[in-house]
């Protein structure tokens, strides 16, 4: 509180040049400078707002051991609720879909892609969580630790543009479930819905740590029970017998593998974020517990979910009403599964909508936290700011590519998955091989000197990509090692360069 009056006592000894300066300020409009001022002091007081209400101001600054949470209050339940909620949304059932609709996978092969592919996505999850008791810190400004102070930056950037993309993914769908059961007469645009579910993921991260877990505890209550009435209602529409399609064994081979990667890139995407929603777990907090529920959460979230949409996809020959709401949009085909249930089929589609919210929070608000990352000028904006900034980025984007998701899904997800990918190993040799004995050094996430260079970790991040540019298998490049694997290629980096990633590195 001193700090404050100093601050306050120091504004008013230049109140009288202040006032003698306001009448040419009124005549030439306020300067640049005054008006960030009076933005910065806005926030400020926002924040001191939200200190009283005893909701979240902090950025990434570490978490010291006295300002921890007790376990008891917290506990491993709210870990695997948390993971369970984010992962029981829409945005995991129109991915499903694309395995019969774009690889041609029949309703097993699918499944079983998705299942392990997802699962094997969720490990490094699991592993950078543990980090967030342990650390205090962020997961980005783990990466300082092992990639490097400066070429931490670029680590960054690409976590902050996974971020964004799968908020704008989640906006799109909840945007076309909302518009699809909307009544004829006053229809509902899907720009409408997307501004909806943006604004109210906006509110609640805004106000930080607290209330976001506290949503997550009991989000998935309602999408549980929503999504098994969607089982109970299209499931016996679900095709179980078509086979794959495809001009021969190793094409058909080459989709599986293809599809595999996706959820598999789906999945450990949110190792970028994972440690931050559990900073004010107690330092002691054992890592096998944190590991396993998040494994555990996260695992059968995804599985649920995928399941569904594989088998409404694979539906859409045998059923027309299915195969023209498709063609609107993935979230309307969702819709029209419901609809022998009527009016309740109708609201239950929008609880499906705002349930994409929990999905939207945790990418949210780790983009808020990571903008921050980028440097000491990014630090002074306050986290609140940097949520506004990333909704509206991802909103106006959801905007602009509505009409175009499933093209997002395939050609967003699975680069993003390479960089991750290539992160995530660099990371585990550093904490498993060259800092097993020695360890970390926590108080100085802010020290540059206190941090490596990150040579040999660039290297290996570039040439880690330069290995996926020649593995990759998309719609607009097929890597010249993919091109071996059947008539479209296969996304074969996954499975080739774990291994040289980790022996260059």
């Amino acid at each position: 509180m001193e700090v404050e009056r100093g601050r306050i006592d120091l504004s008013s000894d230049h109140q009288q040049v202040n006032d003698s300066r306001s009448l040419d300020s009124g005549r030439r409009g306020e300067s640049p400078q005054r008006s960030v001022s009076r933005f910065r002091q806005c926030l400020q007081r926002l924040e001191e707002h939200m200190v009283v209400y005893n909701l979240e101001t902090r950025g990434i600054k570490r978490v010291e051991a006295e300002e921890r949470h007790d376990l008891k209050s917290l506990g491993y339940t709210q870990v695997a609720m948390l993971w369970f909620s984010v992962n029981l949304a829409a945005n995991n059932i129109t991915l499903g879909m694309l395995g019969p609709v774009v690889y041609y996978l029949s309703f097993r092969d699918a499944a079983l892609c998705a299942v392990f592919g997802a699962i094997l996505g969720c490990l490094p999850v699991a592993a950078i969580a543990t980090f967030g008791p342990i650390s205090g810190n962020r997961t980005m400004i783990l990466t300082r630790y092992t990639m490097g102070f400066y070429p931490s930056k670029v680590v960054v950037i690409l976590e902050l543009i996974s971020l964004l993309g799968y908020a704008l993914i989640d906006t799109v769908v909840a945007g076309q479930i909302l518009s699809a059961v909307s009544p004829a007469s006053s229809p509902l645009t899907i720009v409408v819905g997307i501004i909806i579910v943006a604004i109210v993921t906006w509110a609640v991260t805004t106000f930080g740590y607290s209330i976001f877990h506290y949503y997550e505890r009991y989000a998935w209550v309602p999408q549980i029970v929503v999504l098994c009435i969607l089982a109970g209602v299209a499931g016996p529409s679900f095709d179980l017998m078509t086979q794959s399609q495809g001009s021969n064994a190793a094409t058909i081979a080459g989709d599986r593998l293809s599809f595999f990667s996706l959820c598999f890139s789906a999945a450990v995407t949110y190792a970028g974020g994972a440690a931050d929603y559990f900073v004010y777990y107690p330092s002691h907090t054992p890592r096998l517990p944190i590991f396993a529920v998040t494994l555990l959460g996260l695992s059968l979230s995804f599985t649920f979910a995928l399941i569904l949409g594989i088998g409404l996809a694979s539906g859409l020959p045998l059923h027309p009403s299915w195969n023209s709401a498709y063609s609107v949009s993935q979230g309307a085909l969702i819709v029209e599964a419901y609809q022998p249930l009527g009016a309740f089929g109708s609201f239950c589609g929008v609880v499906v909508a705002l349930g994409l919210v929990a999905n939207l929070i945790p990418t949210t608000y780790s983009s808020g936290v990571d903008f921050q990352v980028l440097g000491r000028a990014f630090a002074r904006v306050p986290r609140v700011a940097w949520n506004t900034v990333g909704v509206v980025i991802y909103t106006v984007c959801a905007a602009v590519g509505r009409d175009h998701l499933a093209q997002i899904f395939t050609n967003f997800l699975a680069l993003m998955g390479y960089w991750v990918s290539i992160w995530f190993a660099i990371c585990m040799e550093e904490v498993l091989i060259f800092r097993r004995r020695r360890g970390f050094d926590w108080d100085a996430w802010a020290d540059r000197k206190k941090h490596p260079v990150g040579v040999a970790a660039s290297i290996a991040f570039l040439v880690g990509w330069v290995g996926a540019i020649l593995c990759m298998a998309q719609v607009w490049y097929i890597g010249p090692i993919a091109k071996l694997v059947g008539d479209y290629g296969a996304d074969v980096s996954l499975a080739v360069l774990l291994t040289k990633w980790r022996v260059l590195y």
